[in-house]
């Protein structure tokens, strides 16, 4: 295998790894934001993540 095919070859797997990681990285926003709205949606999970936020900035 020359150098250029090797090359190439490297040059696809990141293409392929960085697709993986944008897919990745959408399915999280969009499962966080999810979440987010479900919190807001169940009064003691909103109470929880309140206080969450005031514990963080107490510190």
């Amino acid at each position: 295998m020359g150098m250029k095919d090797q090359f190439q070859e490297k040059s696809e797997q990141f293409q392929q790894q960085a697709k993986q990681r944008a897919q990745q990285g959408k399915e999280q926003l969009q499962n966080r934001g999810r979440r987010r709205d479900e919190d807001m949606d169940n009064p003691q999970r909103r109470r929880e993540s309140e206080e969450r936020f005031d514990q963080d900035y107490d510190a």
